[in-house]
């Protein structure tokens, strides 16, 4: 069986990691480069990097960052916000990233998926998809979280895997940052539309809930909270998934 990931995401605006609320309230929690080094050293699996403002501000990801976090650590390191073409792709892997995330462009130009897999390959694309329970209806969210579309969440997903991305980064507006746990009926349902790995967002506010998610299908987690402000470490709570049975790295 695959280990399963754990996944600390720093969410960086106008140069700090910050985290909110439902996409809102943000508060700062430090400098990106020190917080990518300390996980890195707490033995992260891997670390994701979202660009938040870049989108909305209609830019392309600050490179200059993404090279200093390349540079502190080992780990994989993925790069989202403001992926607009195979250049922005390319530009950012050459900054340092192992992978790029999509979320907005793809909404807008589905094609670009099938492109960036085509360009650097599957593993290299991770396709975000941001959702928001609407009227019984799993909803997909763009624009950092502003903008409602009209495509529903599992349909979007299975799409995402035919055009080539490689995973799915799936975060859950209604519990983002609330602590409430993950949204484990979403999660289970893309987990059991799609064959590629399905990592869980929005929502954990304590190791159990990790578990949670894993046992609902996903093939890692993602937290921002519960390692940037709560006191957890990667250590314990890889302890805690091990003692669990779930197959994580020692």
């Amino acid at each position: 069986m695959l280990a399963r990931r754990i996944i600390p995401c720093l969410d960086v605006e106008a140069g700090r990691v910050v985290k909110g609320v439902h996409f809102q309230s943000l508060r700062d929690a430090g400098d990106p480069v020190e917080q990518a080094a300390r996980y890195d050293a707490e033995g992260a699996d891997e670390l994701v990097l979202l660009d938040i403002s870049a989108s909305p501000e209609a830019r392309t990801t600050t490179l200059e960052m993404v090279g200093r976090v390349a540079e502190a650590i080992f780990i994989p390191f993925t790069v989202g916000g403001g992926i607009r073409s195979t250049a922005d792709a390319g530009a950012a892997l050459r900054a340092g990233a192992d992978k790029v995330s999509v979320n907005t462009a793809a909404v807008r130009e589905p094609a670009l998926v099938a492109r960036l897999a085509e360009s650097f390959g599957s593993q290299c694309i991770v396709a975000a998809v941001d959702v928001r329970r609407v009227g019984g209806r799993f909803s997909v969210m763009v624009n950092g979280g502003r903008e409602e579309t009209a495509l529903e969440a599992l349909d979007w997903i299975r799409r995402l895997e035919a055009l080539g991305a490689g995973e799915i980064l799936l975060t859950s507006m209604d519990r983002d940052g609330t602590g409430a746990g993950y949204d484990l009926p979403l999660i289970a349902a893309a987990a059991a539309a799609v064959s590629i790995p399905v990592i869980a967002s929005g929502g954990a506010g304590g190791l159990e809930h990790l578990a949670e998610a894993l046992e609902a299908g996903a093939h890692g987690v993602l937290a921002a909270t519960i390692f940037h402000f709560q006191g957890s470490t990667l250590p314990e709570a890889r302890a805690y998934l091990r003692e669990r049975g779930y197959p994580v790295r020692p």
